[in-house]
């Protein structure tokens, strides 16, 4: 990219995010009833957006911002829904089984990276690659406790295993 590209590119950016930020932060407080939390779903929203190649190839920029917005939220409340059973999980340990700070930190990052990992997976595949990875089951015990053909449940870890190993080469992990 040119750095006149990039300054025009620039210069679009700041245009959109002065002409829709208030706006998207006004919605989202509507939505969240919470101006903390728009503002940062909104920053995130407008984070997303830097990423997309064209903006003046977007025709309704509300409904574009509505759409990331909406799926910015999601994330949020799946992280955290995650995290208060990880919460909940670890008030039921022993005290002197109860991992530090630090490595409740570590251990709740793992867990998200894994849950945005099996993202996009139906539901049959992500139980079965979760059955055959923490519980140790066999492909029958999985067949049989999914109501599913050997056959299909080898195609589903298949499945499975791909989109991990895809999603750990895009996040350079």
């Amino acid at each position: 990219m040119s750095d006149r590209t990039a300054t025009t590119a620039s210069v679009a950016l700041e245009s959109f995010y002065g002409t829709h930020h208030g706006w998207l932060k006004s919605w989202l407080t509507c939505k969240l009833q919470s101006a903390f939390d728009a503002d940062d779903i909104a920053q995130d929203t407008f984070l997303r957006v830097m990423g997309s190649d064209s903006l003046s190839a977007i025709r309704d920029p509300r409904s574009f911002l509505c759409t990331i917005a909406k799926r910015v939220m999601v994330d949020l409340f799946r992280r955290n829904a995650l995290e208060k059973a990880y919460l909940e999980m670890l008030v039921q340990l022993p005290e002197s089984l109860a991992p530090s700070l630090e490595d409740r930190e570590s251990q709740l990052e793992t867990l998200q990276l894994i849950d945005n990992m099996l993202d996009g997976l139906n539901m049959k595949t992500r139980q079965a690659f979760l059955l055959s990875q923490l519980d140790g089951l066999g492909y029958r015990e999985i067949a049989l406790k999914l109501g599913v053909s050997v056959s299909s449940v080898k195609k589903y870890v298949a499945k499975a295993v791909e989109h991990c190993l895809l999603f750990r080469l895009e996040h350079g992990l």
